[in-house]
């Protein structure tokens, strides 16, 4: 269990449990998505028109274009389906061109007066991840450099802005299915180079309500299933935000996250996504 591990084994594992929510460059316009590699067959065509509501529901060009923003929330790992025993509160800021993503725990030391502190913080550059602390900066292990960008590369909005428009993708309406009880539409969009994510809209909404791809496990030498789930929607800064995202391994749950605040557009301090910068003490 997590209680046995070393103080930074353990803050790894705390923010592998946050999951980052990670977002690619977005500057195409919502109304591309129907035009951009039009399909002739009509399964095509529905499954685009698809993604197309999806984006309006989410906010349309307002959600494409943001520049950056700010999540508030708090997480919490899972092993064998059962929970670990702590749950991590943090914050992210993420910048979309050129991209960053920084994540920073926040702990509460003492009893009577709680201190807040935020001595491990992760930042994720174009092609790599570091964890810095007051000493320093160091690379994050390969394996969860290479998860983390896998599901940067297969995000719902790495599908939109991307994929729909790389040459010879298709898009396949695959029929109506369930996702936690309510009906959804099921639109897989496949690439070129044989990749495939799936994406289950809600079919009154249209809000993406899970998210779905297989990779290779250079391991086992089989092939695992990552899902991530997303419930919960209100309203932030304007867009339509999932409060609750689930992640799944091959069926079980590995974390939740949960958002309790969502800000875009806050012109980030381009300091923050510098892992040579140290922490400073306070």
């Amino acid at each position: 269990m997590l209680k046995h591990l070393g103080r930074g084994v353990l803050w790894t594992a705390m923010f592998a449990a946050i999951g980052t929510a990670t977002i690619v460059d977005a500057r195409a316009q919502a109304s591309d998505l129907q035009s951009a590699n039009a399909g002739t067959t009509v399964t095509g065509d529905k499954g685009r028109k698809l993604l197309a509501l999806m984006v309006q529901a989410l906010g349309g060009d307002a959600w494409i274009n943001r520049r950056d923003w700010v999540i508030e929330g708090h997480g919490a790992s899972f092993y064998k389906g059962a929970p670990n025993p702590y749950v991590s509160t943090w914050e992210e800021f993420h910048r979309e061109a050129p991209f960053g993503d920084r994540i920073e725990l926040i702990s509460k030391i003492g009893v009577f007066i709680p201190t807040t502190k935020r001595d491990v913080v992760q930042v994720w550059t174009p092609d790599n991840g570091y964890e810095v602390t007051y000493r320093g900066k160091k690379e994050l292990p390969k394996d969860i450099v290479e998860d983390f960008q896998r599901r940067r590369a297969h995000s719902v909005e790495a599908v939109v802005t991307q994929w729909l428009k790389e040459p010879g993708v298709e898009v396949v309406y695959g029929g109506t299915t369930t996702v936690d009880r309510q009906l959804a539409d099921k639109v897989t969009v496949l690439s070129a180079k044989n990749d495939a994510v799936t994406l289950e809209l809600d079919q009154t909404t249209h809000l993406p309500l899970s998210r779905t791809f297989e990779f290779r496990n250079e391991t086992y030498k089989d092939h695992d299933v990552d899902v991530e789930t997303y419930g919960n929607y209100h309203t932030m800064d304007g867009l339509m935000t999932a409060l609750t995202i689930t992640r799944y391994r091959n069926g079980d749950m590995v974390n939740q996250r949960f958002y309790t605040k969502v800000t875009s557009n806050k012109s980030l301090a381009p300091v923050l996504f510098d892992p040579d910068k140290a922490l400073v003490k306070k």
